[in-house]
């Protein structure tokens, strides 16, 4: 079972978006991997905290997750259990400053845990958003779906080193193999060093003397993959799901970017959802209601049989009860309202417009003398 974010944090759930801040600030710092070197147990707790973070600091997610938990953030696109050194130190090293090593200036500099990416490794790729068209039993149900997704995948000739061998590389001149270059400037305060990642090489230390003739040198061309999508029940149009490492290959070796995945609904002929309710709309003649009747409705995925009885007046709801829409968190299940409503008709022969009129003069059919009836006792007394 994961652990919950506020109190990975130690925070409260109404903290602030700076106090949650400061308490990933001093979380990251304890447990960073430069400070625990082949630590795993500290590893683990640094990508818990920044998980925690990633979902808290962003109001959305964070909005989810407090109605709907941890199923509510990952359905939002957050990176879940999934995030990997690069992910954090690429997305929050804002808080920590610096370029591209947030952690440097805390631990020296030059750490392999430090980098925006490590040595060796390419650029990450990019992230590519798809949408899924989903009708109402999908929704209903959950569904596995699979698209052709068109991006960059592993160039098949290199495998995604971008170089003809392994031996078509040379240490980079520029930063010697280290992947970053050190500049030290001289201000009022004195010597101030700072660190770059290397242009030349850009972070991997290494240049390649040989590239590859397909992908010439990127480790990737443009192709495409089938990708299969697991969608849970209960998700509803506008909720985006993520799926770690199935966006664009990176490059020479980069981590992949991610798939995001907006769901689009599409409207069922009979029936509309209202979150996990779903409205049924049943037109009906005056005969029918009056006399009563049985009669068949559409429900998702197939139909039931209700009752109405003698005299049941427009806009009367009759509730289908379990034969909505899952919550999405799991808890529960929505229900099915039948509304009915009495068709006037527009065009009477003869004989039927006698046959009314003939009606109309009925007390039955005089909605005062109804109301009279069925006032009580004591709207009688008192009026």
């Amino acid at each position: 079972m994961k652990r919950d974010y506020y109190e990975i944090l130690g925070v409260p759930k109404g903290a602030s978006a700076d106090d949650i801040k400061k308490a990933y600030r001093k979380l990251a710092l304890q447990f960073h991997p430069d400070r625990n070197p082949d630590n795993k147990e500290a590893e683990e707790k640094f990508k818990e905290a920044a998980e925690a973070y990633d979902v808290l600091s962003n109001e959305e997610k964070k909005a989810r997750y407090d109605r709907f938990g941890h199923q509510g953030a990952a359905y939002g696109g957050g990176q879940g259990g999934n995030m990997n050194m690069e992910d954090i130190f690429s997305q929050f090293g804002d808080i920590f400053g610096g370029d591209g090593n947030p952690f440097e200036s805390f631990f020296g500099g030059g750490g392999g845990g430090g980098r925006r990416r490590d040595k060796g490794r390419g650029q990450r790729g990019s992230n590519l958003r798809v949408k899924v068209k989903m009708d109402l039993e999908e929704v209903a149900k959950g569904a596995q779906k699979k698209i052709k997704v068109k991006k960059h995948v592993v160039c098949d000739t290199c495998s995604g080193i971008g170089a003809k061998d392994n031996s078509s590389y040379q240490t980079c001149n520029t930063c010697n193999g280290s992947g970053v270059v050190r500049k030290v400037t001289q201000t009022f305060l004195g010597q101030m060093a700072t660190t770059a990642t290397c242009s030349i090489c850009e972070g991997e230390g290494k240049v390649i003397t040989n590239k590859c003739t397909k992908c010439r040198g990127e480790g990737r061309v443009y192709g495409e993959e089938v990708v299969s999508i697991d969608i849970p029940a209960g998700v509803s149009e506008g909720i985006q799901l993520s799926m770690n490492g199935k966006g664009n290959a990176g490059v020479r070796g980069g981590y992949p970017g991610d798939l995001l995945i907006s769901i689009e609904e599409t409207p069922h002929p009979d029936l509309k959802r209202e979150d996990t309710n779903v409205i049924y709309t049943l037109y009906m003649n005056f005969a029918e209601v009056a006399l009563g009747t049985q009669v068949e409705v559409p429900t998702i995925g197939g139909s039931a049989k209700i009752k109405i009885p003698k005299g049941t007046q427009s806009g009367k709801l009759f509730r289908l009860q379990g034969k909505g829409i899952p919550s999405l968190n799991g808890y529960g299940k929505g229900d099915q309202i039948v509304e009915v409503q009495v068709f006037t008709p527009q065009d009477l022969t003869t004989e039927e417009a006698e046959l009314l009129e003939k009606l109309k003069a009925s007390k039955n059919f005089s909605p005062a003398a109804q109301k009279e009836k069925n006032k009580s006792f004591f709207d009688k007394f008192f009026h």
